[in-house]
């Protein structure tokens, strides 16, 4: 598992070990990059289930402002700390050791995003769908913001007050794009 591309790219990056955690594979994580690669620039980032930190790391790569990693497990935060050290994009990070709930919950009124991934075990399918609504319950996502979500079911994921962009395949893995955005109107 490696950055892609730039600031840090071709840095390795460290996984955790066991069932617990499943990296996003390459190919799905080059997948998701391209669909965003023009909306990364700037952009203050979450990724709520870090696991290794790979995506938001990739997002600071790209030029994303700032970026907050949460994971519950110790063993994670652990991983991504030495992984953003590595890729000399630590100081650009905030490391968060919480449940999804939790920080969700603390962050109302003090945080808002442009970009949230979001990549909970596959067995939690609640846990994501529960996510999506407390990030617009809560507010925490900026005018025009960009949700990806990771998972192993064929529907797309879906909440008040977020559309879906797109949702595609890739092998085993679906990836939902979904905004908070207007639909445009074709007069626009």
């Amino acid at each position: 598992m490696r950055i892609i591309t730039g600031t840090a790219r071709g840095t390795t990056l460290q996984t955790l070990d066991g069932e617990a955690t499943r990296p996003t594979p390459e190919r799905v994580k080059e997948a998701v990059f391209s669909m965003i690669q023009f909306d990364i620039e700037g952009r203050r980032v979450l990724d709520l289930f870090g696991g290794s930190g790979q995506m938001a790391l990739e997002a600071l790569s790209r030029g994303a402002r700032t970026a907050v990693i949460v994971d519950e497990s110790a063993e994670a935060v652990r991983v991504i700390r030495e992984n953003a050290q590595k890729t000399k994009l630590f100081s650009a990070c905030r490391l968060i050791r919480s449940s999804h709930k939790e920080y969700l919950r603390g962050a109302k009124g003090r945080e808002v995003f442009d970009i949230v991934f979001l990549d909970p075990p596959y067995a939690e399918a609640e846990t994501l769908r529960e996510s999506l609504e407390l990030l617009v319950r809560y507010e925490l996502l900026a005018q025009n913001a960009l949700v990806i979500c990771e998972t192993d079911r064929k529907e797309p994921m879906e909440a008040e007050g977020l559309r879906v962009l797109r949702h595609n395949r890739y092998g085993r893995v679906f990836i939902t794009l979904l905004t908070n955005a207007p639909e445009q109107t074709e007069e626009e």
